[in-house]
């Protein structure tokens, strides 16, 4: 009887072992095509291949994250297309995926960043009407981020970004957004993700406006 017990457990081990290895490999696929997706539409095919894995992975809060860092994504090249009507569905997608992922891993410093980002496109849509609400709820999010994890460069780059992208009459500073993508370059050259899978995007984003004119 030990024996097949054993023989059992065994197996069990052998199939989980196996099981993970697969996601990871699965996992590892999808993310590195997040450098690829160039259009919002290659962004939805990514944000819905992060969410069968999520639905399939449910103790699991990295599916969820990338479901919603995709659509974040998409709405970031929406924005820059001028389609800020799409902006609103597009957010509340995402945050139907941070909710998830937060209800799984609790006080993480890129779950709260992305929820930063989130409130950033939903108050583009109207930045003078929205400010006072989302605009300061993205505030909240990336004060958690920070204190999260300090040594997290992504918050540095989308802080950056942010004063980078500010007029100076409210605040913003090409030059001081400079200053601030080559101290976020400085923590990526530096920082070592958890694992494998955990979020590990950014630096492209900081070298290329360490690249642009200040003026």
């Amino acid at each position: 009887m030990k024996k097949y017990i054993l023989s059992f457990a065994l197996a069990c081990m052998s199939l989980l072992s196996f099981a993970q290895a697969n996601y990871e490999k699965v996992m590892t696929e999808k993310i590195a095509k997040i450098e690829t997706c160039k259009t919002p539409e290659d962004f939805q095919v990514l944000a819905n291949d992060f969410q069968r894995i999520a639905n399939k992975e449910t103790a699991k809060w990295l599916p969820n994250y990338y479901a919603a860092f995709s659509y974040i994504q998409k709405g970031r090249v929406l924005m820059r297309e001028g389609k800020m009507q799409e902006l609103d569905a597009v957010a509340d997608q995402a945050q139907k995926f941070i909710d998830a992922a937060e209800s799984i891993e609790k006080e993480n410093s890129e779950i709260h960043l992305l929820q930063k980002m989130v409130y950033s496109l939903k108050m583009m849509v109207n930045p003078q009407e929205r400010y006072m609400t989302f605009g300061m709820k993205a505030q909240e999010e990336l004060t958690k981020a920070e204190k999260f994890n300090p040594n997290n460069p992504r918050v540095t780059l989308i802080k950056a970004e942010d004063i980078y992208f500010t007029p100076e009459q409210y605040g913003g500073s090409k030059t001081k957004g400079m200053e601030m993508f080559k101290t976020a370059l400085e923590k990526f050259n530096s920082f070592k993700p958890k694992t494998t899978l955990d979020p590990n995007w950014g630096k492209g984003e900081a070298e290329y406006f360490i690249n642009q004119p200040t003026k």
